[in-house]
């Protein structure tokens, strides 16, 4: 098999490649158009030593035992293995795609094509999502959902907000904190539901009372402000902060400003006295370094080292 086709490679360098190696083309589709030309040519060329030619044989003993191309075109895929997080979603190249919530803490293998992922679970898809292309994205499918996380599906921030706003100011900066701290405001959900139930339980007046001191505390999270409600810390009074003490003007130890501003007038009155002590030195390389100290001829001392 691999003489014959060293063989028709050559009938091919020879009839078709040889023919066009001087001709110069400007677009892909002119040269297919030339090498369709000369392959028809060289395929109705009759053999030496056999009847017919190439034509002939393919129509009487290939064409019949052809099978008709698929209906879908081939499409390169790419193989990797994932693991689904607890939240049912598998990080395919910073992007997130949901699959069914049976399947957490399971390892699936995931089929990436140009456009689609597929994920696939014993030999069976399970899940398909268009590729996102931008990282952090989340892709979730309604029925991946558990039934309780469907529920969620029906609230939206605004409506989460709106319903800490009736609460009280300090309840809604809580479930805007939820909301906003999360890659995605859903994941936010459960937690701002569970933090407005507790409205049931005790009542408005102390969640908001407990929002307003794990607001002040730095807390934001539902479990502490059900921890506050359970040990009555909302009922008792903020810790005040420490208010700024003032010194009274007329204290003895309080100097105005006009204490450390120097007396300018006797400044003047020492330099007109010692007009020599505010000389400037007088620079030079070779003459006496400012600061040495001189003798009562004006030359220097010798320096003691």
């Amino acid at each position: 098999d691999k003489a014959k086709a060293e063989v028709a490679v050559q009938v091919v360098e020879r009839w078709i490649m040889a023919r066009l190696r001087h001709r110069q083309f400007f677009s892909l589709h002119a040269l297919n158009q030339a090498i369709a030309e000369l392959l028809e040519d060289l395929n109705r060329r009759p053999f030496k030593r056999l009847d017919g030619c190439r034509r002939d044989w393919f129509e009487r003993l290939d064409r019949p035992a052809l099978r008709a191309l698929p209906v879908h075109p081939y499409e390169v895929a790419t193989f990797k293995r994932c693991k689904v997080s607890i939240d049912y979603h598998i990080e395919v190249n910073g992007s997130f795609y949901s699959v069914p919530s049976a399947l957490a803490r399971q390892n699936v293998d995931v089929r990436l094509t140009a456009h689609t992922l597929e994920v696939l679970h014993g030999n069976r898809r399970v899940a398909s999502h268009l590729l996102l292309g931008r990282r952090g994205a989340y892709s979730t499918q309604r029925e991946h959902m558990p039934a309780a996380h469907q529920a969620h599906r029906e609230w939206t921030p605004q409506r989460l907000l709106d319903w800490g706003e009736r609460i009280g100011p300090y309840t809604r900066q809580l479930i805007d904190h939820q909301l906003t701290h999360k890659p995605h405001p859903e994941m936010g959900y459960r937690a701002c539901l569970g933090l407005l139930s507790l409205a049931r339980r005790y009542g408005n007046a102390r969640l908001e009372a407990a929002a307003e001191r794990a607001v002040h505390l730095r807390a934001f999270t539902g479990r502490s402000v059900r921890n506050l409600l359970q040990q009555g810390l909302d009922q008792q009074p903020l810790p005040q902060r420490a208010a700024e003490t003032t010194l009274p003007g007329d204290h003895e130890n309080v100097r105005g400003a006009d204490y450390y501003q120097p007396p300018q007038q006797e400044l003047f009155d020492d330099a007109a006295t010692h007009p020599e002590s505010t000389a400037p030195a007088t620079p030079g390389r070779h003459g006496p370094r400012p600061g040495r100290a001189m003798d009562a001829a004006g030359q220097p001392q010798p320096e003691l080292r």
